[in-house]
């Protein structure tokens, strides 16, 4: 069975709807496919939240009981904690020998990032090579990315073809590295309750998983919808509403034939938003019950929930040294081993 890298930078502790649609949605699905290592990444959290990192282990927390009540089975996926992996930063010197500086500077992730005010530090310029030693130590097979991160993984697979050129195996016929691959989707953006193109935590336009039935209810109702609807009887735009893009995104087989009723009546004027977005509450909170349950007998079992994590980062890093003593027997660095 292939195995797929997948994680995410504790920096927030609750996901919220785009989350589920973006990412969290594919995963639960990817893990009846692949063997799927899931990555909590707190270091590299620390590249832009590096005054912040008291707030990383209640984010963390929040990032398993989210995995966990999303339907993200311990019995399929390893969960892991980076800064558990000391092998993580020894492969990422390694590597890092074979990285040219002009290399990173060249990552677009970086504009972006000091575009967006982040400092001009080293551990910046250092973020796809620690990307890289994530990536290559599970060995894995398969990258789940964005279209924006496709160069992460481009540059690791250019270091790990690199690095099997420069010291086969000492295996027969074998190489250290696999080549991982980018699996990237179609991956949708949910717009935010304010009609802008994206949900955000910091936009103040997110519904949120963990959020209460009456919560989701005054988010919803309070929803931008057809700016040039004026009244309820005006024909009202079906395509770009965020309460219709909601309404597909979250509705069940059993909400199709309602949810196309309802965009007839509204193109024709003969529904109100207040009776749509009523409806859209009730499909949401219907999506979010059995997650909101999950999650309250999760919370309720703090030490499984540490357990779970624990046992993942353990098996992690069982896999990590191996990866790291057939490195250091292709470079002839085990000596006096």
């Amino acid at each position: 069975m292939k195995r797929i890298l997948t994680g995410d930078r504790p920096t927030l502790n609750s996901f919220h709807l785009g989350n589920y649609i973006g990412s969290l949605k594919n995963r639960v699905k990817l893990q009846e496919e692949y063997e799927t290592y899931i990555l909590i990444a707190d270091l590299h959290a620390l590249t832009t939240h590096f005054d912040k990192a008291e707030a990383l282990k209640e984010n963390i927390k929040g990032l398993m009981l989210g995995y966990l009540s999303v339907g993200l089975d311990p019995k399929k996926v390893t969960f892991v904690l980076q800064s558990k992996l000391p092998e993580t930063e020894e492969l990422a010197y390694i590597i890092s020998l074979l990285t040219q500086r002009a290399v990173l500077e060249r990552q677009p992730a970086l504009k972006e990032k000091l575009d967006q005010g982040s400092e001009d530090t080293l551990g910046l310029y250092y973020y796809p090579v620690l990307m890289a030693a994530d990536i290559l130590l599970p060995k894995a097979n398969l990258v789940p990315v964005g279209k924006d991160q496709k160069a992460h993984v481009e540059f690791t697979r250019d270091i790990a073809i690199k690095f099997n050129n420069l010291y086969p195996s000492a295996s027969s016929g074998q190489v250290v590295f696999p080549i991982p691959e980018p699996l990237i989707g179609e991956v949708p953006t949910l717009p935010g309750t304010d009609g802008q193109s994206k949900m955000g935590k910091s936009l103040n336009n997110a519904i949120f998983l963990t959020d209460s039935k009456e919560e989701v209810e005054k988010k919803v109702m309070g929803m931008y919808t057809d700016p040039t609807r004026i009244r309820a009887t005006d024909p009202g735009h079906v395509e770009g509403n965020p309460v219709f893009i909601y309404l597909d995104a979250f509705g069940t087989e059993g909400d199709k034939a309602q949810v196309t009723s309802y965009k007839e009546q509204y193109t024709k004027g003969q529904v109100g938003d207040i009776e749509v977005k009523k409806y859209l509450a009730q499909v949401l909170n219907n999506f979010l019950e059995p997650i909101r349950k999950k999650r309250a007998e999760y919370e309720g079992q703090p030490e499984l929930v540490e357990k779970i994590l624990k046992e993942g980062t353990q098996k992690a890093r069982f896999e990590a040294q191996k990866t790291l003593a057939e490195v250091k027997k292709a470079m002839k660095l085990d000596y006096f081993m």
